[in-house]
């Protein structure tokens, strides 16, 4: 009890020193204390200390008595803890003497790993790593063969998962830094319109590239995992937590075993889920992709905007920064103050309406820009001004343009489009199961895109080659079911882009709606645009 609540509360204390007046020194001696743990030197005294500091030239040799305030320092922070040196002692007094042994804490080493993971972390490139998708359906196809047997290795099994855990954490970690510095990219935060436009082309490249990969990893891993998981995964989990607590001591080893089983379960869930979706929840793969794929619009939309920008210059970021390099070139104040009233108009509302009636006026007694409201003429308005805000316009009314033409062009091409919509319906949506080898010939445009918008929202929603699905067209008006036939026949169907081929299955359409295909969302949106 006292343990677990000791590993409950931790000391943060041992961070103290990263803040402190003397950060260099002490980041020194914990450095010289890590390098001698790696050579299994438990113990150092301040001489050894000493030593590998002044090779390093961070102690000043004036001041004698620093590296010992630092040490004892660190032993206040937990980073050190300190053992009394009886070693070569020949009289009393050199016992009483306080000579001291100092080493690493467990809080001190565990903040010294935590500190390089985060320096590691903050220097590492973020990626897309295809390769790592490579790697883990290798791993899987071990863990394959591994689940087969009634009696797994052990060794084996606890090998391949910690690769698998490894090459994962790559994955993840990598993906998750390069989306950030992407983002950071698209909105030309910290790059230059040089650097984004030099290598734009290849960041698209790349993100095509990688999309390309995971569409076909994903579909490859799920199979695997699910042909594990049918060999029934526990065994191999089992297998890589007995290996973990093989080395404990045998008071501990229950405890580790619950512990390190509960670790690697956790772990294949998490793993399971990256790649396979749940009901309601998508996939961490799903999500990557998804974010890949908006990020290409959003780089050619970057793109575009620098292209408008020095095309056009008519952006008010544009504007704003030629007007701030007139104003730190204009030659005295005076011009600056003229520049300032020439761009933003803002001279006293006595001079806001000046004409011909009252300019004779104005020239036998004027009225100066700086002269209050208080003293100055009131200014005359007319009452249609108050009433409207608007003088009355002289000369005949405008013209109104007739747009009659336009607007008939229009509802012609949305009748024509509803009236194409609503006859691929009728053409596909007939309720009928039958093969895609007998679905024939898709015609005209409309079909074809109908076709392929109701067949890949069927194929997202499978979850491997032999289950069954239904789904709905990207509008909700009709539904397909789709069905594996399993006999290694081929579709062929003739469409006006060309041939489209594939895996045979049973096919369904029907509508989704009570109501006639003539009135069906898509028609209907048709019809009130016309």
């Amino acid at each position: 009890m006292q343990q677990n609540a000791a590993r409950s509360l931790p000391s943060v204390s041992v961070f103290s020193h990263l803040n402190a007046e003397k950060a260099p020194l002490y980041r020194a001696i914990l450095g010289v204390f890590l390098e001698a743990k790696a050579s299994f030197a438990l113990h150092l005294r301040p001489a050894d200390v000493r030593t590998a500091l002044d090779t390093k030239a961070l102690l000043d040799e004036s001041d004698a008595g620093a590296l010992d305030a630092a040490l004892n320092q660190l032993c206040e922070w937990r980073n050190l803890e300190q053992d009394r040196d009886t070693a070569d002692v020949a009289t009393v007094e050199e016992f009483y003497r306080p000579r001291f042994l100092y080493q690493l804490t467990a809080e001190g080493e565990a903040a010294e790993h935590a500190l390089a993971v985060f320096f590691e972390t903050l220097v590492q490139p973020g990626e897309l790593q295809a390769t790592a998708l490579a790697d883990i359906r290798q791993y899987l196809g071990e863990l394959a063969k591994l689940a087969e047997n009634d009696t797994p290795d052990e060794a084996v099994a606890h090998r391949v998962l910690h690769l698998l855990t490894t090459r994962f954490e790559q994955l993840t970690g990598r993906a998750q830094t390069f989306l950030r510095s992407l983002q950071r990219t698209i909105d030309l935060h910290g790059i230059t319109v040089e650097a984004f436009l030099s290598y734009k082309q290849a960041l698209i490249e790349y993100l095509e590239r990688f999309i390309g990969e995971l569409v076909i990893a994903t579909h490859e891993i799920t199979e695997r995992l699910t042909e594990i998981e049918r060999h029934r995964i526990e065994r191999l989990l089992e297998a890589a937590a007995q290996r973990d607590s093989i080395d404990v001591l045998e008071h501990e080893k229950a405890a580790r075993l619950t512990e390190a089983r509960s670790l690697w379960s956790a772990r294949w869930a998490g793993f399971r889920g990256w790649f396979i979706s749940d009901t309601g929840r998508s996939s961490q793969a799903e999500i990557l992709r998804g974010r890949a794929r908006a990020a290409i619009p959003a780089l050619l939309s970057a793109v575009a905007r620098i292209n408008d920008r020095r095309i056009t210059r008519s952006d008010r970021v544009a504007d704003l920064q030629t007007l701030a390099r007139w104003f730190a070139e204009a030659p005295s104040d005076r011009d600056a103050h003229r520049l300032w009233r020439a761009a933003f108009g803002l001279a006293p509302a006595r001079h806001l309406r000046v004409d011909e009636e009252t300019l004779a006026q104005r020239e036998q007694a004027p009225v100066s820009a700086q002269a209050s409201w208080l003293e100055a003429e009131p200014l005359r308005i007319s009452p249609r001004v108050r009433q409207s805000e608007r003088h009355a316009l002289k000369g005949p009314a405008r013209s109104v343009v007739d747009r009659s033409k336009e607007k008939e062009l229009l509802a012609r091409l949305a009748r024509d489009e509803a009236e194409q919509i609503a006859a691929a319906q009728r053409r596909l949506a007939i309720g009928k199961r039958m093969r895609l080898s007998e679905l024939g010939a898709l015609a005209s445009e409309a079909e074809l895109d109908l076709f392929l918008d109701l067949l890949g929202e069927a194929l997202a929603e499978k979850v491997d080659s032999g289950s069954e699905v239904v789904a709905h067209s990207t509008d909700g008006s009709l539904r397909i079911e789709l069905e594996p036939i399993g006999d290694g026949t081929e579709a062929v169907i003739a469409t006006s882009e060309g041939v489209f081929s594939g895996d045979d299955h049973y096919v369904t359409i029907t509508c989704a709606f009570d109501e006639s295909i003539e009135t069906s969302p898509v028609t209907a949106v048709a019809a009130d645009a016309v």
